[in-house]
């Protein structure tokens, strides 16, 4: 008998429309034999079911349940599209959790942990991995800017702490930008992180869990055609991807080995997607932050890997699935 998915999609931020668009990509690769999917939009102005035919039926939030021409549905796992709050920071993992309904991502701990994107890099830091310096600011405690540049020096990116697809973010060159830049990132978060620029190559991985056992994808060096990896670089084509990377055997080992690590560390479940700076130099990879709901839409990198690695994407969504109910 097939399994009923619910697959979750929207948010309450900005990342919304990316939601949706890896929601749509996941859908159309689920394998129809396995799985009864039902796509869940979660958004401000309520939950609901999106039926093929266009029509919406409210979610019934004390199960999770929904109620179509008189027949409850009740889902036995839940396949995570949904980027951003409250699908990526744990939120809706603890709730799900509370209910007893597994889900393709790590837990609420590892969501939220890794969704601030200073506090990642202290425990990869506490854990001996390479992060770069950085500096957390709190709209509420005022910092001088002479304080950031004595603690860091130029060129620095400046992001907002939590959230993603590098909305609010800027790369600062020079003192005389550096309001403006924090003023940006302020607007997207109530906490701001810092970080000093690493010269190297962009590298970036997925790694999930399948069976038990821990998959490093193929790497993806990523060449801005901006002056980083932004909004613009990630979904409107201004960057190069180049899956697998050109790069030494050596070092695809390294990132490898330190992606394993991270997710080990974090206690990662299910897909992720971490990114690194390869330093050629010192020959050392730094880790930047970890996507515990990577993308999923045509122009999204992991399923780049997947395919890659060889597989289908129908193949790597029963895979996650399978993982839900998998018992070491």
């Amino acid at each position: 008998m097939k399994k009923k998915i619910a697959l979750i999609t929207g948010g309450y931020s900005g990342e919304a429309v990316i939601s949706y668009k890896s929601a749509t990509a996941i859908e159309n690769n689920l394998d129809r034999e396995k799985w009864e999917s039902y796509k869940i939009d979660i958004n401000p102005a309520g939950w609901y079911y999106l039926a093929p035919n266009g029509e919406t039926f409210p979610v019934d939030k004390n199960d999770f349940s929904i109620n179509i021409d008189g027949k409850k549905i009740n889902f036995d796992a839940v396949l995570v599209g949904l980027h951003g709050t409250p699908g990526e920071d744990g939120k809706l993992q603890g709730y799900f959790d509370t209910l007893n309904i597994p889900y393709s991502t790590c837990d609420t701990a590892t969501s939220a942990l890794t969704f601030n994107k200073r506090y990642t890099v202290a425990v990869a830091s506490f854990a001996g991995m390479n992060v770069a310096k950085s500096v957390h600011l709190f709209k509420h405690i005022p910092v001088s800017i002479s304080f950031i540049l004595t603690s860091l020096k130029l060129p620095v990116f400046v992001k907002p702490n939590n959230g993603g697809s590098s909305i609010g973010m800027s790369k600062v060159k020079t003192a005389d930008e550096l309001p403006a830049a924090l003023d940006k990132a302020f607007k997207e978060d109530d906490q701001v992180l810092v970080e000093e620029f690493i010269k190297g190559r962009e590298l970036t991985i997925g790694v999930f869990k399948s069976k038990g056992e821990v998959i490093a994808l193929p790497i993806t060096e990523i060449i801005a055609k901006n002056e980083f990896f932004d909004f613009e670089a990630k979904y409107e084509g201004a960057s190069d991807e180049i899956t697998p990377a050109l790069i030494d055997l050596s070092v695809a080992e390294k990132i490898r080995d330190e992606a394993r690590k991270a997710y080990a560390i974090f206690n990662c479940k299910g897909i992720v997607r971490i990114d690194f700076i390869y330093d050629a130099e010192q020959g050392i990879p730094y880790m930047l932050e970890i996507n515990t709901v990577p993308g999923q839409s045509d122009a999204s990198i992991v399923p780049q890997q997947v395919v890659a690695m060889g597989w289908t994407l129908k193949q790597f969504y029963s895979a996650l699935l399978e993982e839900c109910f998998y018992k070491e």
